[in-house]
């Protein structure tokens, strides 16, 4: 039987029987065969051996493809996942993703505690592990055997409790095997550098309720420059980080007593905000916004008409409630309700339309603690915000008016 074999260019190959995206890769040059570390078939992500049984569109992989960096990755979180194991054997493996820069592994260590000063021995052990240049072997694994394997982690249990029979594999690399649905390089061999970059708290399918298990990230490549590289890259970004900057500038800070992500702006932060405010305002009247302004709070009944608190509401700051008994206001989380009000205190005629609402408003949305990030991922913060009220006839000379916008700040 023939298979024939679809390339991203559109050009079609051959092959007798069956065959596998290396092979595709070898007919091509020794050169490409020897950088596909990773393959998608129809689509689907898979390993370079992977069975091709049928015609099907092949798309090669090598370090230089985003998603062939996303299988270096997640193969070298089955790296630290080993090292880990072999010197916390008590520990309990979760999940271990590529990210977008790296992978990640989550971890119950139990009794035992990683800290810093740990990192250099996973780092070496990954290394020596990876030495060994041992294949990515991945494997289908019934139900109940998957569940026997694991009969003593309920993190992996309550993963494969939700897989049917079919869907379950295993990949085993050296002396290690994880619960894992495949994406990997060949073997361990190329990945040459790998650095320990922090380890943070995280909730277990990031649920609060849940037990919280340590986040150990790091990041590999195929060449130890492009680790020493990437490392200058990330001292450049410490020296440049906002929470930084903005500490030595005097231009924000933060206040236990005031509360997490509520960030208090000082004296040069706050000239800084009234400059760039200022700008937004003259082009904001330069383009025919009208200027509002809404209280910080609302009644809740505001945002339970609105369709806010049925769809937030459980993941949001609380009601806060008066003397008055049932009478309850909400912080706001968003202008877009207000501005509705804004616009219903009167009667306007076709003719009164568009109009435009602009106004710098506070809003508040409850972000758990392990999600505050300086400015980036805050508690209270400020929108330049603006509503639209118009015809459906006026509305696509409306809708270009933002993109100016964008292009304005593209070039600042």
């Amino acid at each position: 039987i023939m298979i024939k074999i679809t390339l991203p260019d559109g050009s079609i190959r051959e092959f007798e029987g069956v065959v596998s995206p290396l092979e595709v890769a070898k007919s091509i040059s020794e050169g490409l065969a020897r950088n596909t570390i990773s393959a998608l078939v129809d689509g689907k992500q898979v390993e370079v051996t992977t069975p091709i049984t049928q015609d099907a569109t092949v798309t090669l992989l090598t370090w230089n493809d985003d998603l062939g960096k996303k299988a270096f990755w997640h193969s070298s979180a089955h790296l630290l996942a080993q090292a880990i194991l072999e010197f916390y054997p008590h520990a309990k493996l979760t999940i271990g993703p590529a990210i977008e820069s790296g992978f990640y592994y989550d971890v119950d260590f139990g009794e035992d505690s990683l800290s810093e000063k740990d990192f250099e021995k996973i780092e070496k052990k990954m290394l020596e592990n990876a030495r060994k240049d041992s294949t990515f072997k991945l494997y289908p694994v019934t139900k109940a055997d998957a569940l026997k394997e694991y009969a003593d982690n309920p993190y992996k249990t309550e993963l494969i409790e939700n897989l049917q029979d079919g869907e379950i594999t295993f990949c085993t690399h050296d002396n290690f095997t994880d619960l894992c649905r495949g994406g990997h390089i060949p073997s361990t061999g190329i990945v040459k550098a790998v650095k320990i970059l922090n380890a943070a708290g995280a909730y277990w399918r990031g649920n609060e309720k849940n037990p919280q298990l340590t986040r150990v990230y790091g990041i590999s490549f195929p060449k130890q420059k492009d680790l020493t590289e990437y490392l200058e890259r990330l001292e450049e970004a410490k020296r440049r980080d906002h929470r930084k900057l903005g500490k030595e500038l005097g231009i924000f800070a933060f206040s236990e007593k005031v509360g997490a992500g509520l960030p208090l702006w000082l004296p040069n932060g706050t000239k800084l905000r009234r400059k760039l405010e200022e700008f937004l305002s003259k082009a904001q009247k330069k383009a025919g916004y009208e200027f509002v302004m809404s209280p910080h709070i609302g009644a809740k009944e505001l945002y339970v008409t609105s369709g806010h608190w049925d769809k937030y509401g459980a993941d949001s700051f609380q009601p806060i409630k008066t003397p008055n008994e049932g009478e309850e206001f909400l912080l706001k989380p968003m202008n877009c309700p207000h501005h509705c009000e804004i616009y219903k205190t009167s009667q306007w005629s076709y003719r009164d339309l568009p109009k435009r609402y602009a106004e710098f408003g506070t809003v508040y949305r409850y972000e758990q603690s392990g999600e505050l990030h300086g400015l980036t991922r805050v508690r209270g913060f400020t929108q330049d915000d603006a509503h639209l009220f118009c015809t459906p006839d006026q509305l696509m000379d409306e809708f270009k008016k933002p993109l100016i916008w964008y292009y304005m700040f593209s070039v600042l």
